[in-house]
């Protein structure tokens, strides 16, 4: 970021890098701030210099998390534009998830608070015109029906029930990781994809306008993950 030290930046990815670890290792309400400088070599007050509350800290992480999501699926539209199909996007955010711990843990009871505190961030606005801007380009280009009721509800709700339902029932036999992708692919291509082959001229473009439209979330994350600064002291 303009005007942030190299140092900063660098210490920054570390506390997170450690923040990361322990969120996988212990689960978010166990977490201290004392418990994540340890983690990252440094005193508790280096970590206020970056961020004022845990809640901060581990919105800041999520959105790290969130840009390495998003370049993984623009690189695999740009290597493959027919990814832009609906089930074959829902399926690679699937697997992209899966590989992530830590927006595994998303997924998790334990990540209830941290995802309550994130629903009132500024960054949910951005958020919510981004998804309703690549949902009016799916159904502009005729990759979506125009026919489901609530679609971007529905979509979330197939999206999420295939990630909770381990969570919500651990005695399911879950089939592997990519059974599971096939599964959740087939399933949209069903529920949310009109017949018929699209032009690959069409899935060109419409790769290309999903990719603008992702690329244009990254900047904002980015500085909310590494532009608070610390107004108050810590409590």
């Amino acid at each position: 970021m303009p005007g942030r030290p190299r140092q900063d930046l660098n210490r920054a990815d570390r506390i997170l890098d450690a923040a990361a670890d322990l969120l996988i290792r212990l689960g978010y309400r166990k977490i201290t701030i004392e418990d994540i400088a340890q983690q990252a070599g440094i005193g508790k007050g280096t970590v206020y210099l970056h961020w004022r509350t845990k809640q901060q800290l581990f919105e800041a992480l999520i959105l790290r998390e969130a840009i390495a999501y998003v370049g993984e699926l623009m690189d695999g539209l740009r290597a493959d534009p027919s990814m832009v199909l609906p089930h074959r996007l829902m399926a690679a955010s699937f697997l992209i998830v899966h590989d992530r711990p830590v927006l595994r843990s998303m997924f998790s009871g334990d990540a209830k608070q941290l995802q309550a505190g994130m629903a009132d961030s500024a960054i949910r606005g951005h958020d919510l015109f981004a998804t309703a801007r690549f949902f009016d380009l799916l159904t502009r280009h005729g990759l979506v029906r125009d026919d489901v009721p609530n679609q971007a509800y529905a979509w979330s709700a197939v999206h999420s029930g295939f990630h909770l339902l381990g969570n919500l029932d651990p005695a399911t036999a879950e089939p592997d990781v990519r059974a599971r992708a096939d599964s959740l692919a087939h399933v949209v291509r069903a529920a949310f994809e009109p017949a018929g082959r699209p032009d690959p001229q069409v899935l060109a473009l419409a790769a290309s306008e999903i990719i603008g439209v992702f690329e244009e979330v990254i900047p904002p994350y980015r500085e909310r993950i590494y532009g608070y600064r610390r107004t108050s002291e810590p409590t």
